[in-house]
């Protein structure tokens, strides 16, 4: 083990982020902290994502439930605890949209009053950033998991490309490829969107 990999990680307000999450994985206490430190996080990431406070709520819910359970078998890898919790985050979303898009039309029609509140019915009228966002949030439901993921991750939840790597278990490299791919079929996704009346 090396030195750099002994040491503590101290985060903003001073506590040893690695010790903590160690002791989380038998300690409810501790996971109790880690919870606190992050709850608010995971939330915003959720509802950027989803824009809905309801699916936000049900995500950071399911998140942490699995978290908890996923503790006692946690190891410190290189993005560390955020990681691995916005990994998990991005994974819940993915599957409320997998979910939500495997349900019948009136379902998915409720879906996505549930993700655009107050939505009127206005046509092909440009309704400015909601109507953006809905027709961004839409696009990224179609694309593969993954990309879902990295977007997610390296947008939405704002990690840095080695915390996202690390979330998703793979090089800065590799990372770099599959965002761009990602990207590039999202630009595609949105234009094949605006294109379907």
């Amino acid at each position: 083990m090396s030195l750099a990999a002994s040491l503590p990680v101290l985060v903003d307000d001073g506590i040893d982020e690695r010790g903590l999450a160690e002791a989380a994985r038998s300690s409810p206490d501790a996971f109790a902290v880690l919870y606190r430190r992050y709850v608010g996080r995971v939330h915003a990431f959720a509802y950027r994502r989803s824009g809905s406070r309801e699916v936000a709520e049900e995500v950071t819910s399911a998140t942490f439930e699995r978290a908890w359970r996923a503790m006692p078998s946690f190891a410190w890898r290189g993005g560390g605890f955020s990681a691995w919790l916005f990994a998990i985050a991005a994974r819940e979303l993915a599957g409320w949209y997998r979910r939500t898009a495997r349900h019948g039309n009136e379902r998915a029609q409720r879906a996505l009053r549930l993700l655009l509140p107050g939505e009127t019915e206005h046509g092909d009228e440009h309704l400015g950033v909601a109507d953006d966002m809905a027709l961004l949030r839409e696009a990224l439901s179609t694309l593969p998991e993954r990309y879902q993921e990295v977007i997610s991750l390296r947008y939405f939840a704002g990690l840095e490309p080695a915390e996202a790597a690390a979330a998703m278990g793979c090089t800065k490299a590799v990372l770099a490829v599959t965002l761009h791919r990602a990207t590039k079929a999202l630009r595609k996704a949105i234009e094949t969107q605006r294109e379907s009346p």
